[in-house]
């Protein structure tokens, strides 16, 4: 392995969450240079069914901060990018072409393809921009009012926000130490899924790494096993309202 292999790697493997940002734009070249380095992704069939806004208004982004549930990052970011999932481009394409596709625009099919996208190009996205030294951090909270933000953004039939991402120059008083992840034998396994009890040994090893992480961390510091916090976060319903909304904007799952 050369030393431009290993960096990048490196890179990859230590990731953090940005949420504290310096007052200081991003130029425009730098965006658009990310921007164009994560549009050479992966997409189906090349299909690129995803459009990304770029929010830098200031009124605009204190709208999806409240939006998002306060999330004060989205506010104070250089740039906010909205990642939609874009079928309406495809469906513009097919009425100037007298195809009927509306069969399958409503397919659940689709509704993946277009998802699934969005979320490999802001990926793409993501290690452009720590790339070039700049912190991010994921915003699925613009979910909680997806129709103000379609609204805000102006987004057409058969698109939807699927998350946002908060760009900018992280503050570096403010970085967060490095989150540690499951072990693999908990998430890689070979040829087969194996039996949940040859999988649990690894996951009570990672509880105590996360309680001694949690316990330890700079801010936040609380008690908690990973097991716990993510059983506490997910047993209570949230978003409900997603699957009329998604239907609304063109997305039956048929």
């Amino acid at each position: 392995m050369n030393k431009v292999q290993s960096d990048f790697l490196s890179l990859l493997e230590n990731h953090r969450s940005i949420r504290h940002f310096l007052d200081k734009k991003i130029p425009d070249f730098d965006i658009r240079r990310i921007i164009t380095a994560a549009q050479s992704v992966s997409t189906s069939s090349n299909g690129q069914a995803f459009s990304i806004i770029n929010v830098t208004d200031q009124e605009m982004k204190k709208k999806l901060a409240n939006y998002a549930g306060s999330q004060k990052q989205v506010e104070d970011c250089s740039n906010f990018l909205v990642f939609c999932a874009d079928l309406f481009r495809l469906e513009q394409i097919s009425q100037r072409l007298n195809v009927e596709m509306k069969k399958v625009l409503d397919s659940t099919e689709m509704f993946l393809i277009a998802t699934i996208d969005a979320t490999l190009v802001a990926q793409n996205t993501v290690v452009a921009a720590e790339s070039l030294g700049y912190g991010i951090v994921y915003t699925g909270g613009i979910r909680n009012n997806p129709e103000k933000v379609s609204e805000l953004l102006n987004l057409p039939y058969r698109t939807f926000p699927v998350f946002g991402i908060c760009i900018g120059y992280p503050d570096p008083n403010r970085i967060p130490e490095k989150k540690p992840r499951l072990p693999l034998g908990a998430v890689f396994y070979q040829n087969e899924y194996p039996n949940f009890d040859e999988v649990y040994p690894y996951i009570n090893k990672y509880d105590e790494t996360m309680k001694e992480y949690y316990r330890n961390r700079s801010e936040s510091k609380r008690e908690d096993t990973w097991s716990k916090t993510i059983t506490d976060k997910r047993k209570i319903p949230r978003r409900m309202n997603m699957k009329s909304f998604l239907e609304e904007q063109g997305y039956p799952l048929k």
